[in-house]
């Protein structure tokens, strides 16, 4: 009777034992299983976030210059050149050269590098009107001072500081979106670069 009974309880502490195996090894995979999807959602978005970030402004500017013709000191007649320029500033982040490492041991989104502002201002300078007279004639040497007037006055104009403030501003915003996946999958997110504010996703 003694011997049935031990035998009853080591085949019970066995299956006991098997039942723990399995759902430890079930529950195990379910695990990394979940680890993996959430690895892979959030480096596919990653990818897909690979391109450029642009911001534009377009602005345009009328510019009149006269043109005396003297003789002997005096003046004979003077001209006038109407020149419209037209400009376009942009600022660009190229995010192929961004790096973000994702841990999925850790759970952890780390920003390890975010690519530089590449500023770009191009002035297209457009003659209007020419008004010139026989005795002082418009030549090419004038046209062309003029030219490079208008569009050293049009990269003056150019705001370079708000232009790259309004470009980190929509690269931020591009970013955000990373940022709630990888806080809706349990990820922390680690800013190696320091020039992140995070507050706002503390609250997530």
């Amino acid at each position: 009777m003694k011997n049935r009974d031990i035998i009853k309880g080591i085949i019970i502490g066995s299956a006991a034992m098997l039942v723990l195996f399995l759902l430890f090894r079930r529950f195990s995979s379910v695990v990394e299983e979940k680890t993996q999807n959430d690895y892979y959602i959030l480096t596919n978005q990653i990818t897909k976030m690979n391109k450029m970030v642009v911001m534009e402004q377009d602005f345009s500017t009328m510019q009149k210059t006269k043109v005396a013709f003297e003789i002997l000191g005096s003046q004979v007649s003077e001209n006038e050149i109407m020149a419209f320029t037209k400009t376009n500033a942009q600022v660009s982040y190229d995010l192929n050269k961004m790096v973000l490492d994702v841990d999925s041991v850790n759970r952890r989104l780390i920003i390890k590098e975010l690519p530089s502002a590449d500023i770009r201002i191009t002035p297209s300078v457009e003659i209007q009107s020419i008004d010139d007279s026989f005795f002082n004639r418009i030549d090419d040497v004038q046209i062309k001072k003029i030219t490079k007037s208008a569009k050293d006055d049009a990269y003056r104009r150019v705001d370079q500081n708000k232009l790259r403030g309004e470009g980190r501003k929509q690269l931020m915003e591009n970013l955000n979106s990373i940022f709630v996946l990888a806080k809706a999958l349990d990820y922390d997110i680690v800013d190696e670069t320091r020039t992140i504010d995070l507050s706002d996703l503390s609250k997530l």
